[in-house]
């Protein structure tokens, strides 16, 4: 029996390893190279890498005898989870959003958008790790908050080119790949003297506890940008059990 999974995220690559350890066929739909690289290369799972609009997931949905479609992609790709809901629409298949568990964390600033967070950032001093990716690193690039953020990035070139394009300090951009520890965030906290760590609400996947404690062992605030909107779907062991049994009735 095959699965359509779309996700380089963490639990993704652990749902394509763990579908696959118990039977199920999977496709893992990944965006980048990078995501393929660090995909499991296991019996059972095949990777296909590429950016897909709405046409071409049907397209790819209808390639394969699918008998469903999971969405593990990262809860901040609103257009692209859109997008995989309205393929699977189209063609018929079942449709199921993985979710992260919320972190709920009361002791920490909150804003709704990354440019609420840098508007916020205006009138925090002190240097700034951001922990949210290179996508949408724009907001901070200004006069007088480019100058104190410190960017931890993916170790590529497209993310470290965009990081010199918009303007931050070479020798403030970590280009490192997680996942990291309570430790390696409070080092770096410390190596550069960082009084706000900005993340977004990413869950134990995204490593937000680890963030969390690191900031409040280092004294540095911390700044979460709140998910997009509340979104309706099951956390991973909930899924992998409804698959175990959709297995079982197939065979």
């Amino acid at each position: 029996m095959e699965l359509l999974l779309f996700g380089g995220t963490t639990e993704g690559r652990e749902l394509a390893e763990a579908l696959a350890a118990d039977g199920w066929r999977v496709t893992l739909c990944v965006a980048t190279e990078y995501g393929a690289a660090l995909a499991p290369h296991c019996p059972g799972v095949e990777v296909h890498t590429g950016r897909l609009d709405t046409a071409e997931m049907a397209a790819l949905m209808k390639s394969h005898p699918f008998r469903a479609v999971a969405d593990a992609t990262h809860p901040y790709a609103v257009q692209v989870t859109e997008h995989i809901r309205e393929a699977a629409r189209a063609v018929g298949l079942p449709y199921t959003r993985i979710l992260r568990a919320s972190d709920g964390e009361d002791g920490c600033h909150k804003t709704d958008s990354l440019t609420g967070a840098a508007e916020m950032l205006r009138v925090m001093p002190g240097n700034v790790l951001l922990t949210t990716g290179s996508k949408e690193l724009e907001p901070f690039a200004v006069p007088g908050l480019v100058e104190r953020c410190f960017p931890r990035v993916l170790p590529t070139v497209e993310a470290v080119g965009k990081c010199r394009a918009l303007g931050f300090p070479p020798g403030h951009i970590i280009a490192i790949q997680g996942p990291f520890s309570k430790e390696l965030n409070l080092a770096l906290l410390r190596q550069f003297s960082i009084r706000t760590l900005v993340t977004k609400e990413s869950g134990d996947f995204g490593g937000f506890r680890e963030k969390a404690e690191a900031a409040e062992a280092a004294g540095c605030a911390l700044l979460m940008v709140e998910r997009p909107r509340q979104e309706e779907g099951v956390d991973c062991d909930t899924f992998l059990e409804d698959m175990r049994r959709e297995l079982a009735h197939g065979r």
